[in-house]
């Protein structure tokens, strides 16, 4: 078979050999397009410690969003460079579990697609379904993989990209007293959005007082930051949401935290900034002009540095037994009104 040439597949090789024993990798699945092999990675670093926090970070589940994948790809080199010389770092390393999926969906990528090469959305294809109404197409539809948010065949089983992502976050995320999980898209709106579940109800997220509380953190440590906190049912409903099945069907304890949330890019102000970008399908998700698409490279290592920190200092901001409910209800009332 052919070697594959796909630059962000290249660059992520790249970094895992650069990594040497410093990173353990592992090949979860491979997936076969237009006779090339591509294998879907995930790569972990930090404590050994099965108690320690742990955090991961995914990307390239849509396979038109390269945006995601690159910023990942940027956080895991620049981590790398740093490992060297920073005694800060490497003693952070020893308290919490880093894991790395940056490239889900090698094979959309590969052929410029949002949905994986057998037409299925993956954010549309886990087993939950939404109990409340959902937009026609955009929620998810099973009419034609020829069609967008194609979300399989009912008695099928999850996509293999998919089944790598939840047999990673469940081996290395779910057992954890406390794991988050940051997935990285690209597409909507014209600010960066930071969504936590649910996308299938509009009922608030089990664990939204830990949300608020982390909202609060970041508001404190960096007042200008440019994210907006909203849960994903704000803006639309849909079936078959990969972290809300995490959440609520795979978790093993119930006093185990599970915060799955997602970075939305806004690429509506690079189309802005640049309209010709509209000329393009990869210019709706993804900015093209060099000096943006390396400002937005720098613009999110601060975010990926802060949660891994939050992370790592889980129990000092977290609510305590007796502030949780009032959390959960300002939470409510800030998001649920």
């Amino acid at each position: 078979m052919a070697r594959h040439t796909l630059a962000e597949l290249v660059e992520l090789e790249k970094i895992l050999a650069l990594g040497g024993p410093r990173i353990e990798t592992r090949r979860v699945r491979e997936i076969e397009v237009e006779s090339q092999r591509f294998p879907v990675y995930a790569a972990s670093m930090g404590s050994k410690d099965p108690q320690a926090p742990a955090i991961a970070f995914v990307g390239g589940i849509h396979g038109i969003e390269k945006i995601g994948t690159q910023v990942i790809l940027a956080f895991m080199r620049s981590l790398l460079a740093r490992m060297k010389w920073d005694r800060v770092l490497q003693h952070q390393l020893e308290h919490v579990r880093m894991v790395f999926m940056p490239l889900v969906n090698p094979g959309g990528m590969w052929l410029h697609r949002r949905c994986n090469p057998q037409g299925v959305d993956l954010m549309r294809n886990a087993p939950i379904e939404s109990a409340e109404r959902v937009a026609f197409m955009v929620g998810g539809q099973r009419i034609s993989h020829r069609l967008p948010w194609y979300r399989g065949n009912e008695d099928a089983p999850m996509e293999a990209e998919n089944q790598a992502v939840a047999e990673v976050i469940e081996n290395e995320l779910l057992n954890r007293r406390f794991s988050l999980v940051l997935d990285c898209h690209s597409g909507f709106g014209l600010r960066d959005r930071i969504w936590f579940p649910y996308a299938f109800s509009r009922r608030p997220f089990k664990h939204l007082a830990e949300v608020l509380a982390l909202k609060e953190l970041l508001d404190h440590t960096y007042p200008a930051h440019p994210y907006l906190f909203e849960p994903q049912c704000h803006q639309y409903l849909t079936h078959g949401d990969l972290w809300d099945y995490l959440s609520e069907q795979r978790q093993h304890r119930e006093d185990n935290v599970f915060l799955p949330l997602t970075l939305e890019l806004g690429s509506w102000l690079w189309i802005k900034k640049n309209p010709r970008q509209l000329l393009s399908f990869t210019g709706l998700f993804n900015p093209t002009v060099p000096h943006r698409h390396q400002r937005v490279l720098r613009g999110h290592m601060l975010w990926l540095e802060f949660l891994t920190r939050a992370v790592i200092a889980h129990e000092h901001w977290r609510p305590g037994a007796e502030a949780r409910w009032n959390h959960h209800r300002h939470a409510c009332a800030t998001w649920y009104a």
